[in-house]
């Protein structure tokens, strides 16, 4: 009977198919994943474990990715050692191996996939935001960069915290900053009910120097339902940042809806600070879109940057230029990208553009006023 006992959790490889499955009606069926999965089921999974996790005010997350590959390090090794010196029972320690091996990756996918991975096939942002996207003509897209541009500069003017340099800093501790960008996306819910679901606030990470190197910003973490923020970027990218992540923590996957969910939220804070952050947000996407199509006409509206906005700019790029083309941050590249993919986000990383559209689409609605 001994032999026997490692293989009683072999059920648990039963998750694997189910999550497939699961994954399958969702991107098959936008009733599933919608009305029944992102609309009923999401909210209540996401509102008890962030609850939870966010009385805890450190990053659990953080915890996680950083002791968990030392744990498979240390079984891993112990796993060899056993193969190596213990030649009595070597196929029943394999299969053991193998087995324990797969319930994990069972579990894990099996936990992504009803924490997240469906709201990857939910319904677009657009049905609920009221708006006509449609493709732009050139000519709106620079009217669009150009009122961003002067929104910014406006702004900017009125924000006078800045570093030695004359870098626009920010004026709060990185935990009341997350605070007030909670209390600003929380207020969507007056135009936008499906955002009704309350849920923690955003955390710092405290290695993020270390994060940079893999030029990510930020991560929505589903286990543990917490929105992670890079904090050692710049300034003007924190508020922004923080929004993206509560609006995946919300239940919004796609790259593109995030930012522009983002913007929605920073443009709803009483601080100005925060309104620059979502504001620059869209500029950048916006300018990026119209140089990409028009690049003298994108020059003519970065002659209109203010002083401070183009310090601000030059700061970003400096700070990043120090990490790109390094190993680490080409394979956190591919990895995104790879990961986007799989999620059926099919440009990869190139899907963050799309939020353009969006930003057309209010533009000619209401000229966000």
């Amino acid at each position: 009977m001994r032999r026997f006992i490692p293989y009683k959790r072999i059920y648990m490889l039963g998750l694997i198919p189910v999550s497939l499955l699961l994954i399958y009606i969702a991107k098959n069926n936008i009733y599933f994943a919608e009305n029944i999965y992102a609309l009923n089921i999401y909210p209540w999974v996401s509102r008890i474990i962030s609850s939870i996790t966010n009385i805890i005010p450190f990053s659990l997350a953080e915890i996680i990715v950083i002791t968990l590959p030392i744990f498979i390090l240390v079984v891993l090794i112990r796993f060899i050692i056993g193969m190596i010196f213990e030649k009595d029972g070597r196929k029943d320690r394999l299969i053991k191996g193998l087995l324990n091996t797969g319930c994990f990756v069972s579990i894990v996918l099996f936990l992504f996939t009803i924490c997240t991975g469906i709201n990857y096939y939910r319904a677009p942002f657009s049905q609920y935001s009221n708006l006509d996207v449609y493709d732009s003509t050139v000519k709106e897209l620079y009217q669009l960069t150009e009122y961003l541009a002067y929104q910014a500069n406006d702004i900017r003017a009125r924000v006078p915290n800045t570093d030695d340099d004359g870098v626009f800093s920010l004026s709060v501790s990185m935990y009341e900053l997350a605070k007030m960008v909670t209390e600003a996306f929380g207020k969507l819910e007056e135009d936008y009910p499906v955002f009704a679901s309350h849920y923690g606030k955003p955390k710092p990470i405290l290695l993020s120097s270390l994060m940079s190197y893999t030029e990510i910003t930020g991560v929505f973490f589903p286990f543990t339902m917490e929105a992670n923020v890079n904090v050692d970027i710049p300034h003007y990218s924190i508020p922004a940042t923080m929004a993206h992540e509560l609006a995946h923590l919300s239940g919004f996957m796609r790259e593109d809806e995030a930012n522009f969910i983002s913007f929605l939220a920073c443009m709803k804070a009483e601080s100005e600070e925060i309104q620059y952050s979502g504001t620059m947000l869209a500029l950048i996407n916006s300018g990026n879109a119209l140089y990409s199509h028009d690049p003298d006409r994108y020059f003519s509206i970065r002659d209109l940057y203010s002083d401070g906005v183009l310090r601000d700019i030059q700061a970003n790029n400096a700070y990043w230029q120090q990490y790109r083309d390094t190993v680490i941050s080409t394979v956190s590249n591919k990895v995104n990208d790879t990961y986007l993919k799989a999620n059926d986000q099919s440009d990869g990383v190139k899907s963050y553009g799309r939020m353009v559209d969006l930003l057309l689409a209010k533009f000619r609605k209401d000229k966000f006023l």
